[in-house]
């Protein structure tokens, strides 16, 4: 899923601690910045509002008061790490280039900036060996870019060239200006066009997915256009609008209201969700599971002002061979269906 450039390590940061029997009470941010270094209130309060921090494993607010025995759990995102960025010569999919920016297709298992785990061969090792003097604004180790995809979403991203064009760009990202549209293949019949709203945060239960979060108590707003552009009866192949950009938001978004995206191992559309019981279905299932072993998602369209000349650019991207041979194999299904 396409998101803002957030924050968004794998690590964190854990500390634990038990109230003594004679404790006062105490607002638990103030409680919390006598005992953990190298912290500030508002870090703690962010945390408080994100779910990343539990008194007797519940979430709390900010205003919580800490009492004798309480036992209070810290998850904190550790800070960047600094990497050294290696130039490779891995290549690009360039749609278009100017002085300015930089569109093009990003493939799947292609991880886009340096982080835990993936040190070589992202979209940014790339990008710095073909293209020098990339800008950087916040975030270390992330030359041109405003905003990214999932390791396993294909599609289109723009990367900006000058300082100039990243702030312009940054700034479109941040207030909505661009557009986004996505085709997702998601399990289930889709009954009509529709939006998602709620907010989007880590999950309380497991750091390295997301869950939505109605109420709005916890994580990001975050909301998600889509319409149907075609039904297979057990999937529907669905167009998705973004106003916002949160980590993994199209995939929770749809996973929250029935519909996960096909083959999402992370958010359980990695298994038949529906359909017969036919040996012949569970078969046809697997293989496409084998042609696409990925979520079920490309970025399709991109559409942002240029920088520089003010002009709308637009641009589309064909689906990636791997989703365009699933959608045959069920427009062939769905043609020859007995049951």
């Amino acid at each position: 899923m396409e998101e803002e450039l957030e924050e968004n390590q794998e690590l964190f940061e854990h500390y634990k601690f038990t109230a003594d029997k004679g404790q006062e009470l105490l607002r638990v941010d103030k409680f919390l910045m006598d005992r953990i270094p190298n912290t500030t209130r508002n870090k703690l309060q962010q945390a408080i509002a994100d779910g990343d921090i539990l008194v007797n494993k519940k979430t709390v607010k900010a205003n919580y008061k800490v009492k004798p025995l309480d036992e209070i759990t810290v998850e904190l995102n550790y800070p960047p790490q600094k990497i050294e960025l290696i130039p490779e010569n891995i290549p690009l999919n360039i749609l278009y280039e100017d002085e300015e920016v930089i569109v093009l297709n990003k493939p799947s298992e292609m991880v886009v900036h340096p982080g835990y785990g993936n040190h070589t061969g992202t979209l940014v090792n790339g990008l710095i060996y073909h293209f020098e003097n990339l800008p950087e604004q916040e975030m270390a180790g992330r030359p041109g870019l405003v905003h990214r995809l999932d390791k396993n979403t294909t599609g289109i991203m723009v990367v900006a060239k000058t300082e100039h064009a990243l702030t312009h760009l940054g700034k479109q990202f941040f207030d909505r200006t661009t557009e986004r549209r996505y085709h997702a293949l998601v399990w289930g019949d889709v009954e009509e066009d529709g939006t998602v709203t709620g907010h989007v945060g880590r999950s309380l239960k497991n750091r390295k997915v997301m869950e939505v979060f109605p109420d709005g108590k916890f994580g990001k707003h975050a909301v998600t256009h889509y319409k149907v552009l075609k039904r297979y009866g057990y999937v529907t192949l669905v167009e998705c609008k973004l106003e916002t950009g949160r980590t993994h938001q199209i995939r929770i978004h749809m996973k929250h209201i029935g519909h996960p995206l096909f083959n999402d191992n992370e958010y359980g559309g990695d298994r038949i969700l529906k359909g017969t019981s036919f040996t012949k279905y569970k078969q046809f299932i697997t293989n496409c599971f084998s042609l696409l072993p990925r979520q079920a998602l490309h970025a399709k369209s991109l559409g942002f002002e240029h920088p520089k000349t003010g002009k709308w650019l637009q641009f589309e991207s064909e689906l990636p061979k791997d989703m365009a041979s699933v959608l045959e194999k069920w427009d062939i299904y769905v043609a020859n269906r007995t049951d």
